[in-house]
């Protein structure tokens, strides 16, 4: 399955395996109700993530991006999920890789900056697969 602008932000082996449930290849209903029901909870999540972040709240912006990382991963979302990993490992204040801690101040630099990416990541697959939806309002 070639879904065009995808690059190497969506692992085809996964993201078919879920376009394999559908019932019909030109509605493709049960996809996409998963792929828009991911669109409302990151951008609910981001919303989150943006609140805690001023409130310097670093364990539940660790939660946050795990939750993400994990919701990401199911759909093959491969950069939106490792820029929710590195969320969840400063949140730990720990360094992208997890292995090494950094300071509370480090992580929260971090986690602005990586926050920002990670929504930029979601809104270009967003659109990518928007198109593949052929639901480009």
């Amino acid at each position: 399955m070639d879904i065009p602008g995808a690059k190497d932000s969506i692992d085809p082996a996964t993201f078919e395996q879920i376009l394999e449930m559908d019932d019909d290849e030109d509605e493709r209903e049960f996809s996409k109700s998963i792929v828009y029901d991911f669109f409302g909870q990151a951008e609910s999540t981001f919303e989150k993530m943006d609140k805690k972040l001023e409130e310097s709240d670093l364990k539940t912006l660790s939660e946050l991006g795990h939750f993400l990382k994990g919701s990401s991963a199911t759909l093959g979302l491969t950069k939106v999920q490792a820029q929710c990993e590195k969320i969840q490992h400063y949140g730990q204040k720990k360094d992208d890789t997890g292995s090494r801690d950094i300071t509370e101040e480090d992580a929260l630099k971090k986690l602005k900056t990586t926050i920002t990416e990670a929504k930029t990541e979601f809104q270009d697959v967003e659109k990518v697969l928007k198109k593949f939806y052929r639901d480009e309002a």
